[in-house]
């Protein structure tokens, strides 16, 4: 009998095998192959080496790359939950695409432990889809652990993002500082082992660490010196729970020179939150390069 992770594999592989005749052209997957796209999805693999990244793209207009949350969990079937479904809201306004991270569990994209850069890591893969779908300047997107994935996006490659939108971005608490770190040791590491036993937990403890402790403090991903010195224009939607705190947004917003801040609360009542969405949306509009 072949185990579940071994069909998962053999039938991942048959997809790439597929994208890589034609790179440029989608099959229309069936919404129960990948959970959480909407009709009229495709789906598609980048591949680097021992990188394999999923992703999936839903309509047209300037791309406007997006992340999900869920911490190191973060991937498409993560979007019918969040606080922000970006590809039913933006999907008539901008070309979305989506991807699950690298070693995101019950997603498909796979890849070493990037022990020594693990947020230039994501990066790297987030520009790698893009550079394959053959776009050069786009928006980005990030929920939770995709506010530290868009800082890190704009210090790696600050030509290439016109624009970002960081939503209840991930960040330091000085009160608990090893949330994150522990969180990713309890959740995440333990299904990821289930799944690559290969991987001990000395190193899961070493990456989290580089993820985590090394710079604890603000983004994680970057320095406040560089968020002084970005000119890339945003707009930070701020929440306030442990591993969101507020101080973190409030300070993304005071530091970046071209940072705009919603209210907050902003997700209730229902009439708030949907003009916070709309202002994302015309902030987006207003960055569309000419």
């Amino acid at each position: 009998m072949i185990d579940q992770n071994r069909r998962a594999i053999l039938t991942a592989g048959a997809a790439a095998a597929a994208t890589t005749a034609a790179p440029q052209v989608f099959a229309q997957s069936p919404q129960a192959a990948v959970q959480g796209l909407p009709a009229g999805a495709k789906t598609g693999f980048y591949e680097k080496g021992s990188v394999r990244i999923r992703y999936a793209e839903i309509g047209t207009g300037f791309p406007l790359l997006a992340t999900p949350g869920g911490g190191l969990n973060s991937r498409i079937a993560n979007w019918p939950t969040a606080v922000i479904n970006v590809m039913e809201e933006f999907k008539n306004d901008f070309r979305v695409i989506i991807m699950d991270q690298r070693n995101a569990s019950s997603g498909v994209s796979t890849g070493p432990l990037a022990i020594d850069d693990p947020w230039g890591a994501f990066a790297d893969d987030q520009l790698g889809v893009m550079d394959h779908l053959g776009i050069h300047r786009f928006f980005f997107f990030g929920n939770c652990i995709g506010g530290p994935f868009a800082m890190k996006l704009m210090e790696r490659a600050p030509q290439r993002i016109a624009a970002a939108l960081l939503s209840q971005p991930v960040g330091h608490r000085p009160e608990k500082p090893d949330y994150m770190y522990d969180s990713g040791r309890d959740v995440w590491a333990k299904e990821l082992r289930e799944r690559r036993p290969d991987v001990s937990m000395e190193t899961i403890e070493k990456y989290l660490h580089n993820l985590y402790r090394v710079r604890p403090d603000f983004v994680y991903s970057v320095t406040r010196d560089f968020a002084k010195s970005c000119q890339t224009p945003m707009l930070v939607l701020p929440d306030d729970v442990v591993a969101h705190p507020l101080q973190v947004s409030i300070d993304i917003a005071s530091l970046a020179p071209n940072a705009e801040i919603t209210v907050f609360p902003w997700k209730d009542p229902p009439e708030l939150k949907a003009r916070t969405i709309n202002r994302a949306r015309n902030f987006l509009k207003r960055h569309v390069p000419a």
